[in-house]
């Protein structure tokens, strides 16, 4: 279906949200009614896909693409990415499944992306907002994006954020098989892609609330995957930038 921004599919990655996705997608749809569901699960053992089926099958507006195990974040987007491409949506809005991610902010997303070709919905934006985090997550969220923003160049206040709305076009123009970051490095990776191959980038605030179901998928290896992916992004780009600068050489030596 249609929307301001053409055909629009919110994609939602799953593991183990049983409890929270009925609730995500009756949001999505009630918020935006014009749009599609992909809901992308990773052979979740708590039934999340088969419930995902049911759904689909009491509306068609929702679809389910099922995989054959948890294999990261990344993985389950690009995989998304590919369906919605191959079916000719002319936007993909990525959406987690466990309530952090409001669908009454949908409709800023999409109304923003009229006017650019990726939005990242922003908690540390002015406007934005984080709703029952303890201080060390804030403190490392705002860190995190502050040493993004330092090493990569990169002038987006919330790099990490995972509620986003892409046109199909950008996906078409990356080289979405090079994005190897499996868990949340990944939106950085995008995102950084996105900005560096010239597209227009645009921030919106959004209130972002901790999951009250299930268990956070954050760990200290996907901190420390970004970590030390976005440090060797940096160096591998300002090398690339001092090769730039340096004078041409032929081989040939001057006359004696």
């Amino acid at each position: 279906m249609s929307t301001a921004v053409g055909r629009v599919l919110v994609i939602i990655p799953t593991y183990d949200e049983l409890a929270n996705l009925p609730t995500a997608i009756s949001g999505v749809r009630a918020h935006v009614p014009a749009a599609d569901v992909l809901v992308v699960d990773d052979n979740s053992p708590d039934g999340t896909g088969a419930a995902a089926d049911e759904l689909a099958a009491a509306d068609p507006h929702v679809h389910v693409l099922h995989r054959p195990g948890k294999q990261g974040l990344g993985a389950a987007y690009k995989a998304g990415f590919g369906w919605a491409i191959d079916r000719g949506y002319d936007a993909v809005v990525e959406m987690d499944a466990d309530g952090s991610h409001d669908p009454a902010q949908l409709p800023a997303l999409l109304t923003a992306l009229a006017g650019a070709d990726l939005v990242l919905g922003s908690r540390w934006m002015p406007g934005g907002a984080v709703v029952d985090w303890p201080g060390w997550r804030r403190a490392l969220s705002r860190g995190g994006n502050a040493y993004t923003r330092l090493v990569l160049r990169l002038p987006l206040r919330d790099a990490t954020g995972g509620y986003r709305a892409f046109r199909t076009d950008v996906l078409r123009a990356l080289p979405l098989e090079e994005v190897s970051s499996a868990g949340y490095c990944f939106q950085v990776d995008l995102a950084w892609r996105t900005w560096r191959a010239g597209f227009r980038v645009a921030e919106v605030p959004i209130t972002f609330r901790e999951r009250t179901l299930g268990q956070s998928k954050m760990s200290g290896s996907i901190v420390g995957e970004a970590l030390v992916k976005v440090t060797l992004w940096a160096l591998t780009n300002r090398g690339a930038r001092l090769r730039a600068r340096l004078p041409h050489r032929n081989g040939t030596r001057g006359g004696s």
